[in-house]
C-alpha cells in the first residue's frame, strides 16, 4: 500500500532551523572567500578550504535537520551510518571544487558555469545519498520530473552562490546573499522531497538495519554545528573582516609620495644645474617675463 509521507512532522520548527543553518554556512563561506579577495597576502588555500567546509557543512546540516521532520506514518525510518557520513564528505568536497575553481581561475562565464554545474550536481548527490541512507519497511520511489527540477535548482543555486562569493564584498550584501542562498538550498531540498513517494510492504523485511533519527542524526549534527560555530569565531575575530574592505585599504595602502620641495634659493639653483640639458625643460623652468 501507499505510505503517508509527511515532511513537516514538527511543524515549522525543522524548516526554520534548517533554513537558518543553511544561511549560517553560506554567510561564513562567503566571508571566508571574501577574505582571500581583500588581501593577496593571506593564506588563500586555507581560507578557501574553510569557506568550502562552512558551506558544505551548512548544506548538510540543513538537509538532516529537515529530515528529522520527515516521516512515513505507516513505518519507522532508520539511517545507515556509512552513507550518512559519506553524504557529508561529498557536500564538502564538491563545494570545495567549485570554490577553488572560481577562487584561483576567476569568475569568467566559462569558469563560473563549469564550477556551478559541478557544485550543483554534488549538492544534489549529497541530498540523494542522504535519502539512500534511509531504511524503512517499504520502497522509496521518485518522480523523475521533480527530481530533475531539484537538480536544476541545485545548479542554479550553486552558480549564484559562487558568483556572489567572488563578486560581493560588503558585509551587508554578503548577509543578503547568504539569506538568498538559504532560500535556494532549502527550495532544492523540499523540491526533492516532493518527488518522494513510499510503497509500504505488508510485513517487516530486512531493511531495519541502521539507527533511528534521534539516535543517529541528532548526535551527528553536533559536529558540523560546532564546526560552524568555530568558523564563525574565526571570521568574527579576523581583523581584516572586522575592519572591512575600505578601512583595511586605508590602513594598509602606503601614502602617495610627495616630491621634495627646495628649502632655499641656493638648493633650487642646484637642482636646476643638475637637471637634464633639455631645452624644453629649461624653457619651462625659466621665469615668465
Amino acid at each position: 500500500m501507499e505510505g503517508t509521507v509527511d515532511g513537516f512532522r514538527y511543524g515549522a520548527v525543522t524548516p526554520v532551523a534548517a533554513y537558518l543553518m543553511a544561511c549560517l554556512g553560506g554567510a561564513l563561506g562567503l566571508r571566508c572567500i571574501v577574505r582571500t579577495l581583500l588581501s593577496t597576502q593571506s593564506w588563500k588555500a586555507g581560507w578557501l578550504a574553510l569557506g568550502a567546509a562552512a558551506i558544505g557543512c551548512g548544506i548538510w546540516t540543513m538537509h538532516f535537520i529537515a529530515m528529522i521532520g520527515f516521516q512515513v506514518v505507516e513505518t519507522r525510518i532508520r539511517y545507515d551510518v556509512g552513507l550518512t557520513v559519506l553524504s557529508l564528505a561529498v557536500a564538502i568536497v564538491v563545494v570545495g571544487i567549485g570554490v577553488f575553481i572560481v577562487g584561483y581561475r576567476g569568475a569568467s562565464p566559462l569558469n563560473l558555469s563549469f564550477a556551478g554545474v559541478v557544485t550543483g550536481l554534488g549538492v544534489a548527490a549529497m541530498h540523494y545519498l542522504g535519502m539512500a541512507a534511509m531504511h524503512l519497511n517499504g520502497t522509496v520511489r521518485y518522480d523523475t520530473t521533480v527530481v530533475a527540477l531539484s537538480v536544476l535548482i541545485a545548479i542554479v543555486a550553486a552558480t549564484a552562490a559562487l558568483w556572489a562569493a567572488v563578486t560581493i564584498r560588503g558585509f551587508l550584501t554578503s548577509l543578503g546573499a547568504s539569506l538568498v542562498m538559504g532560500v535556494a538550498v532549502s527550495g532544492m531540498h523540499y523540491t526533492g522531497m516532493a518527488a518522494v513517494s513510499v510503497h509500504v510492504h505488508g510485513r517487516v523485511g530486512g531493511t531495519w538495519a541502521g539507527d533511528t533519527p534521534t539516535s543517529l542524526l541528532l548526535p551527528m549534527l553536533i559536529g558540523p554545528v560546532i564546526f560552524l560555530v568555530l568558523a564563525g569565531v574565526v571570521v568574527m575575530f579576523d581583523p581584516l573582516l572586522v575592519l572591512g574592505d575600505g578601512d583595511w585599504n586605508r590602513k594598509t595602502e602606503p601614502a602617495p609620495a610627495v616630491p621634495a620641495q627646495p628649502d632655499s634659493v641656493f638648493e633650487s639653483r642646484s637642482i636646476t644645474a643638475r637637471a637634464p640639458q633639455d631645452p624644453h625643460w629649461v624653457a619651462r623652468q625659466s621665469p615668465q617675463r
